[in-house]
């Protein structure tokens, strides 16, 4: 299989189960911007120390794939089958929950706004939430046309929570205070 087909040199690209609209479409969009959040997280996965809730961050870009998959389908049931794998439960959201809460217990009382900085891995975490609150505002923006399944909004608003307290708490565990505003 070749990497480049040519069928997107006029502007256009093809859906996941067949259509075609323009890059700049909103679910193109929307895609994109939860691809690039996975991209994020993988460096996020590369930087020191690596082994830091990795299987945390594993997960979430699994997660982030089935989603992409999902908002590249415009008529999931004509890829059902293919995208069976990609079903995403309500209980990921409760997870991120529970973790945010267990790390808000080691970290000092949030008291002003945190500017985002620290060790290079809380730089990325930071990175990673802005990216995944675009990633949100472009799958509500879709979501006005289209239909987008209902919990991919809550999914990716509480990622970015969690994404913001890990940083706070790689800070922490790296002996960096969070700078403030």
């Amino acid at each position: 299989m070749k990497i480049y087909t040519r069928t997107g040199d006029h502007g256009d690209t093809g859906l996941f189960g067949g259509g075609r609209v323009p890059k700049d479409h909103p679910r193109v969009a929307a895609y994109g911007d939860v691809d690039e959040l996975n991209s994020v997280l993988g460096v996020v996965r590369a930087t020191p120390p690596a082994d830091w809730f990795d299987f945390l961050f594993e997960s979430v870009q699994r997660d982030l794939f089935s989603i992409g998959g999902q908002l590249a389908a415009p008529d999931p049931a004509a890829v059902a089958k293919a995208l069976a794998k990609a079903d995403l439960s309500e209980a990921r959201v409760g997870e991120f929950e529970r973790i945010i809460d267990q790390a808000d217990q080691e970290l000092p009382p949030l008291r002003a706004f945190v500017l985002p900085a620290g060790t290079p891995k809380a730089a990325l975490l930071h990175l990673a939430r802005t990216v995944c609150r675009r990633a949100e505002r472009s799958v509500v923006a879709l979501a006005h046309e289209h239909e987008v399944p209902s919990l991919f909004i809550p999914y990716l608003n509480r990622l970015s929570d969690l994404l913001f307290e890990l940083a706070r708490l790689a800070n922490h565990h790296g002996g960096v205070r969070d700078a403030i505003w």
